[in-house]
């Protein structure tokens, strides 16, 4: 099992101003050769025992950060420790103490039993013999999974499978974990156990670093988080004080039907108003204004919405999700 900690006042992930390129190319008759840049001089540094958040839109870098940290990619430049050990310098010495955890479909083989996966990730892991069936029994108890080893995987629903990856994850018992959207893709009752087990894991004492897109996720499982927009970090703190950053706002939902997009146009023209989203709900659309506080917000909309259909217009207070949009949309 694994022991390995950092020294005493050593961050568990510590990374300084890390960078990494992309080459590509672009263009069907002439191509010309590209650099993506997607990480920009990241810092972080995440303590023994936390439940660190790493929030950012799709592109953002976050899998990205997490692909270096799990030295699966090499940065192009910048300094990245885990638990002390450089990821560059000591790759085979830092695989041994991480478990990266990913969601989706892949990384399991479908025609084989849970058991016979996790024998063959047990191998891949260099776990003795003679502890890897009291190993998997555990990991198959801890995420919920025991009495189903013996099942084929392609019989699994896509909670079960992601369950299932997180065991992969645990096998050998690593002191810091790794997980990129673990609850993407997964019905509500799969994702509130996989949160239940992430959490358990936080109380045990892991190290965790999560991506997600789920704020309520963050905000409800993480110490402290770290908002990521084009590579590089725009904010980071507790959810409380990533919170406290729009609390002198207003935020107001509409429910409608279809809005122009020249009205949505008009309504992020206002002066007070400082962002605005909009999500399609089956055939109706929900916006959410945030604006200054104190303004007579909810009259001046439903003046410029006069002639569409609004089934629900209301005030509440800003959430994570808030702060969050506030954050990666500005500028």
């Amino acid at each position: 099992m694994s022991t390995a900690r950092p020294l005493s006042g050593e961050p568990a992930i510590d990374v300084a101003d890390l960078r990494r390129t992309y080459r590509t190319t672009t263009g069907t008759l002439r191509r010309h050769r590209l650099e993506i840049e997607a990480v920009r001089g990241v810092t972080l540094r995440v303590e023994p025992g936390e439940l660190f958040g790493l929030l950012g839109p799709n592109g953002a870098g976050k899998t990205t950060i997490i692909r270096v940290l799990c030295t699966l990619l090499l940065p192009t430049s910048g300094q990245v420790r885990v638990l002390g050990m450089d990821v560059v310098e000591r790759p085979r010495d830092v695989r041994r103490q991480i478990g990266y955890v990913f969601g989706g479909d892949r990384g399991l083989y479908d025609r084989l039993s849970a058991l016979d996966n996790l024998r063959y990730f047990a191998d891949l892991y260099a776990l003795e013999p003679r502890m890897q069936r009291k190993r998997i029994n555990e990991v198959l108890d801890l995420v919920g999974l025991q009495g189903r080893g013996t099942e084929r995987v392609e019989g699994f629903s896509r909670g079960m499978r992601q369950r299932l990856h997180l065991a992969r994850g645990l096998l050998h018992d690593p002191p810091v974990l790794f997980f990129d959207e673990p609850t993407i893709g997964v019905d509500p009752v799969g994702a509130r156990e996989v949160r239940q087990v992430v959490a358990d894991l936080a109380r045990a004492g892991k190290t965790i670093l999560l991506t997600t897109h789920y704020m309520f996720e963050a905000d409800s499982l993480c110490d402290r988080i770290a908002v990521i927009a084009q590579g590089q970090i725009v904010a980071e703190g507790t959810p409380q004080q990533l919170k406290a950053g729009v609390t002198a706002r207003t935020v107001v939902e509409i429910e409608a039907y279809g809005v122009p997009e020249q009205t949505v146009a008009r309504i992020r023209e206002l002066p007070e108003v400082e962002a605005v989203t909009i999500e399609v709900r089956d055939q109706a659309q929900l916006l959410t204004v945030q604006a200054s506080e104190g303004s007579q917000l909810t009259g001046r909309l439903l003046q410029l919405l006069e002639g569409v259909r609004v089934e629900r217009i209301a005030a509440r207070e800003p959430t994570l999700e808030d702060a969050y949009v506030a954050l990666v949309t500005a500028g």
